[in-house]
């Protein structure tokens, strides 16, 4: 249901534009109020643990986004999710990072960008699936579909294994103050870390940010149908795929992540400037979101200590989300138009 559910809110649920990007906006601020309490929940009970909690409140939000009664459903639906997302966000990668570290592997910007894009591969064949179901069986059939593939997630996580404590060859390469909590965290070096932790993660917060406020703008269209929806929401998605599969061929930098991010900003103004290329704009910006991310976490992981190293995954993810909620709000208020 990930094309299908702003549809389904609107015009089955009959909850207005303007509502629906207000509790999508209100999911997203949970999540970011939730990242790093999460986060820190992660580093100290286990990564795995937490990534099975994060599924349970997965299938939950679904439930309620299924049979949740019109704009209190959808709020219940998407604020039990945000707490599913922040359970899972930084849990991940700092699971994969460790297992790297414990099987002496130094490819996790590989492996992380190529999981990350056959994920979105999958999840473009899912959402091909899920508008033929709605077509064909109608929303309550998408809706059981989804819940089911919500619990096969739950017994995934629950059969992964976490490196026992003392495994890994923890690498120390001069990681942040911020990071790492050393008492001298206040002093002109943890402003001169902070900056450089800010260049690191904000290109690729903003250029998420324009590429989902854009796709939620024409996924609202009056005039859009599901299996509209769900083809726009394929084809930005196989973008984003297709952006993380050579994201694992890239070397990582800042200067990288700010010449993306100028990319990003000039195919936005093009979409300003020129309505027809609203639409492939927002592919453009996708594509560059799936490029950054797998980029920006090997960084992350790279100056994070070994225990907070959920934490500084959050701490991005939580700079993500911050943005995308003040674009997501802006788009909610626009006036509707044709895209066509």
């Amino acid at each position: 249901m990930h094309g299908l559910y702003v549809l389904w809110w609107v015009q089955e649920k009959h909850v207005s534009v303007a509502a629906v990007a207000a509790i999508l906006a209100a999911g997203d601020l949970a999540v970011t109020a939730l990242e790093l309490p999460t986060g820190w929940l992660a580093d100290r009970v286990g990564h795995r643990v937490s990534l099975a909690i994060g599924s349970l409140l997965q299938i939950g939000g679904m439930l309620l986004g299924w049979l949740g009664p019109g704009a209190a459903g959808a709020l219940a639906s998407s604020l039990v999710i945000a707490a599913g997302d922040a359970f899972r966000s930084g849990a991940d990668q700092a699971l994969l990072y460790r297992s790297c570290l414990a099987v002496e592997a130094s490819d996790f910007q590989r492996r992380e960008a190529q999981s990350r894009g056959l994920q979105l591969v999958a999840l473009v064949l899912f959402v091909l699936a899920g508008g033929a179901i709605v077509e064909v069986w109608g929303f309550a059939t998408g809706w059981f579909v989804e819940t089911m593939c919500s619990a096969s997630g739950l017994a995934i996580a629950c059969a992964m294994v976490e490196p026992p404590a003392g495994a890994c060859t923890l690498r120390e390469d001069a990681p942040s103050p911020l990071l790492s909590h050393q008492t001298h965290r206040f002093g002109w070096q943890f402003f001169s870390e902070l900056g450089s932790l800010v260049v690191l993660i904000a290109p690729a917060a903003v250029v998420h940010a324009a590429a989902s406020a854009g796709t939620f703008f024409v996924q609202s269209a009056v005039d859009r149908r599901p299996n509209e929806a769900t083809m726009l929401i394929a084809i930005v998605t196989l973008a984003e795929a297709f952006g993380s599969l050579v994201a694992s061929r890239m070397a990582t930098g800042k200067k990288a992540h700010l010449l993306l991010a100028g990319l990003g900003s000039l195919a936005g103004g093009a979409a300003f400037v020129w309505p027809r290329a609203f639409e492939p704009a927002i592919v453009v910006l996708s594509f560059l979101t799936g490029l950054m991310f797998p980029l920006r976490a090997a960084a992350i992981q790279r100056v994070a200590a070994d225990h907070v190293r959920a934490r500084a995954a959050s701490l991005a993810s939580a700079c993500d989300k911050v943005l995308t909620t003040a674009t997501l709000l802006l788009a909610g208020g626009a006036p509707r138009r044709r895209l066509r």
